[in-house]
């Protein structure tokens, strides 16, 4: 197991423990991850029924804001545990953060302007890339293997 900085004594006992080569906290945020995806898609719904009442009527929805809320948390969190994909995986779920609050914004300007609502494409692209990222760091085992012959 990688050295790391013990900062919450038992919560770090139990997240940093390895469980099919990967720390525990890489497994939660990558059901973190997921949910906040799908709070994504939870979201969209709701702005398009919303979008009908008026801009001003667009709300964001607490499934994903509660999840990216977490997910910001959790990956300064998994920094302490794994130092290099910590770094990583922080530095693209700060870019899906940054990413969703310009859509937020660009869905509320498009209902302004009694437009069509476009898909958050910047979001789920962002989420894809950390998605894939998360998924490389909690599944490496499976190729690992085959990876450790080539390499």
């Amino acid at each position: 197991m990688e050295h790391f900085v013990s900062l919450f004594g038992p919560v770090d006992a139990i997240l940093a423990r390895e469980v099919l080569a990967a720390p525990v906290i890489a497994y939660l945020l990558l059901g973190l991850l997921l949910a906040n995806m799908v709070g994504r898609i939870v979201e969209y719904k709701q702005h398009e029924s919303q979008a009908e009442k008026g801009w001003e009527a667009i709300t964001r929805h607490p499934l994903r804001v509660a999840t990216s809320f977490l997910l910001v948390v959790g990956s300064f969190y998994y920094m302490t545990v794994h130092h290099h994909g910590g770094l990583v995986f922080s530095t693209l779920v700060l870019g899906v953060f940054i990413t969703d609050l310009f859509e937020f914004e660009s869905r509320q300007v498009e209902a302004r302007n009694d437009r069509e609502l476009d898909t958050p494409k910047g979001a789920i692209t962002a989420s894809l890339v950390a998605l894939l990222y998360i998924l490389y760091q909690t599944l490496f085992f499976v190729v690992a293997p085959v990876w450790n012959q080539i390499v």
